[in-house]
């Protein structure tokens, strides 16, 4: 580094000017040369040197040693200290001032060039590491999650910004206390404390990724969901030295989650709502459909009794109508049926004692006849000493007859129907099961 500019602080001329001849003759350029240590001072702030050659013993009320911690304050300028002097407070003094070198008087030429290359190469790494280090330290605290890192006892080094503001620590209140004391976290769904993951790390020497999203307890009691990650810090010879731990606070991320499964949610509700719409069209289209055929009906017997003169086919006729009228005021009764059990919370019952054997043949005799006229068949099994059935007679009635209806309807010819019972005594309460079944096949589709 011969290009480099020294300046000279040696209050004897003679041996100023031999330093500045020796200083030349390697290849150095002397910005100045100061005789006091206020002097040095001045020269220091108005050249810059690279490097300053230090007398300590110097005239005036300042000695070199204290013109040099005025230079250490407000310059990153390397010192070697020249002197005569090597006794220990004098040493002691001027260690305090962090100097470069320390060359005793007389030096030979060969280890005054070796002390200012060393200081200028170490000065020059120095001033590497200070920017690597101040370009980490904005780096660390410009990123959007928050790092804490400790040494090999858990006690903490360096907090930035956001691990500040999530643990309600400050750096200054957290540097030397045990990452336990400032950072805290539970399970998110059991709320059970969880082991430090910089107590996990420093005992594995291994990354410790977090599974599951955790809840950070900062000092003033603030609860806030993070993610967080650990891992080990080792040196150039892989020795453990510490460890860091990353985390991001992830409320954003949750609620995000929260309102798309409310979405989502949602969607799926007016899907819903969407189907019982269309149920309730084919519903009212199938309804409006038999509540018209009876009408249609009723009205060509209207009709055909109007022209008719024959009373026999009148009576004919009238019976034809009544039957309609019947199946309409049945179907009608089935509606305001339908909407009370809908309207109402509590459904009304009056259960009596029914002995199926004598009920239910009673029940499936319409059915016989109507089977017999399509060339179906109608079968009914009764085990025997089958108990009286407690329920009620009008509801279970109306479900029959509309299973036995639905069977006649879409059974083929040459079909058959079967109406069975069995009294299932295996569960408490017993059970009592009707099964109508029927040739037919519904399509899978249907």
């Amino acid at each position: 580094m011969t290009d480099a500019n020294i300046l000279v602080v040696e209050d004897e001329s003679i041996v100023a000017k031999d330093l500045q001849n020796r200083l030349r003759k390697f290849g150095y350029t002397v910005s100045a040369i100061a005789s006091s240590g206020q002097e040095a001072i001045n020269k220091a702030k108005e050249f810059r040197p690279d490097l300053v050659l230090m007398d300590i013993r110097l005239k005036g009320q300042m000695d070199g040693i204290q013109a040099a911690a005025e230079i250490h304050k407000y310059l990153d300028i390397p010192i070697i200290y020249l002197t005569a002097y090597a006794d220990e407070d004098t040493l002691e003094r001027a260690k305090i001032t962090e100097p470069f070198g320390y060359l005793l008087k007389p030096f030979k030429e060969r280890e005054l060039k070796t002390n200012i290359e060393i200081a200028l190469t170490k000065h020059k790494l120095e001033q590497q590491l200070k920017t690597n280090q101040k370009w980490l330290a904005t780096l660390l605290n410009s990123i959007s999650d928050g790092v804490i890192s400790s040494d090999r006892n858990q006690l903490i080094t360096f907090m930035n910004p956001v691990a500040e503001k999530l643990t309600g620590w400050t750096q200054a209140e957290a540097i030397a206390k045990n990452i336990a004391e400032v950072f805290k976290i539970i399970d998110i769904n059991t709320r059970e404390a969880l082991e430090n993951p910089i107590k996990t790390v420093l005992a594995s020497e291994a990354i410790a990724p977090f599974s599951t999203t955790t809840i950070l307890i900062a000092q003033n009691g603030t609860e806030t969901p993070i993610d967080p990650s650990a891992a080990p810090i080792k040196d150039d010879k892989n020795h453990l030295i510490g460890a860091v731990l990353v985390f991001r606070d992830v409320t954003e991320r949750l609620q995000a989650m929260a309102a798309k499964e409310k979405q989502m949610q949602q969607e799926q509700l007016v899907a819903q709502w969407e189907q019982l719409n269309q149920f309730k069209n084919d519903f009212l289209n199938l309804v409006s459909h038999e509540l018209r055929s009876p009408l249609y009906h009723m009205k060509g017997m209207i009709q055909m009794l109007q022209i008719s003169t024959a009373v026999q086919e009148q009576h004919y006729f009238l019976d034809i109508l009544e039957t309609e009228c019947d199946r309409e005021m049945a179907l009608i009764n089935d509606l305001l049926e339908l909407q009370r059990l809908e309207s109402s919370s509590n459904l009304l019952l009056a259960p009596d004692l029914l002995v199926l054997q004598q009920w239910l043949p009673w029940l499936i005799e319409p059915f016989q006849i109507r089977t017999q006229e399509h060339q179906q068949t109608l079968h009914l099994y009764l085990p025997e000493n089958l108990p009286a059935l407690f329920s009620d007679r009008p509801s279970l009635e109306r479900i029959l007859v509309e299973l036995l209806n639905n069977a006649c309807k879409y059974t083929p010819a040459c079909g058959e129907i079967v109406l069975s019972v069995s009294h299932e005594t295996a569960e408490i309460p017993a059970k009592m099961i009707f099964t109508i079944s029927n040739s037919a096949e519904i399509p899978v589709d249907e």
